[in-house]
């Protein structure tokens, strides 16, 4: 099979766990505790492949000057991105509760919550594509990293979207458009980086990492304290030892 598709069927998979997740934010009565603590969970899961498969990769491939240039530029774009949804209604995309508006309140709000579901999905998905560039293997770890912390992030952002009066059609229309997407965005990242020096790739590599970094705690953390506060802290732990756990086995 060529590596680019090989690329895009893991970065698919990866990005189907949106729709798995949105899938069970719909369906079933999830309560707010539980999604929360799965939310934690996945933020230690991504927390762990952010330090232990990005950035000391892109350290390893180009050393410090490019993996610093680029997470702080990852962070940064994602920040000005994220402020501009936020001001159209996507601040609270990822949340299970009554903080997402409904179309009526804000009219708009659907298409930048679109939209920010992109802007987290992208990064995870260019990484997956570009770790077949080493010659080896996809990063497994990546690959069940971003399914693990995605299952939750579908799951919250369903469960908001159904409070804010969204159709069952746009929420799984949204997540299954999303999970194509991941798919398309890790072939991009095999394809267009496979003739990138090293220092390069590591910059690259280090930049979705970088705003991977910045969409944990702007999107997933607030939600996780929310209502599991009081074991948010030990939970996410949890995740994160499962995922250096999978990185050293």
């Amino acid at each position: 099979m060529p590596e680019w598709l090989q690329a895009g069927g893991w970065g698919l998979l990866a990005g189907s766990a949106l729709l798995l997740g949105a899938a069970l934010g719909w369906f079933v009565a999830v309560p707010r505790r539980v999604v929360a603590s799965v939310m934690a969970f996945g933020a230690g899961v991504l927390l762990s492949a952010v330090s232990f498969d990005l950035i000391a990769e892109a350290h390893e491939q180009g050393g410090l000057l490019p993996t610093a240039i680029g997470a702080a530029g990852g962070a940064l774009a994602y920040t000005g991105a994220n402020a501009l949804l936020a001001r159209r209604g996507a601040r609270h995309r990822k949340r299970s509760g009554d903080l997402q508006p409904s179309e009526n309140e804000q009219p708009g709000s659907g298409s930048a919550i679109a939209v920010g579901a992109l802007l987290d999905g992208i990064p995870e998905s260019v990484v997956i594509g570009a770790s077949l560039l080493t010659g080896g293997p996809v990063s497994v770890v990546t690959v069940a990293a971003v399914f693990l912390s995605n299952v939750p992030e579908g799951l919250s952002s369903a469960t908001g979207m159904r409070q804010a009066g969204r159709t069952r059609h746009y929420v799984l229309a949204l997540w299954a458009g999303i999970a194509l997407v991941s798919g398309l965005a890790a072939v991009a990242g095999y394809t267009l980086l496979g003739d990138a020096p090293p220092e390069v790739l590591a910059s690259i590599t280090a930049l979705a990492a970088g705003a991977i970094l910045a969409m944990i705690t702007d999107t997933m953390i607030p939600e996780a304290f929310e209502d599991a506060h009081l074991l948010v802290g030990l939970i996410t732990v949890l995740g994160f030892l499962v995922a250096f756990a999978l990185s050293h086995s």
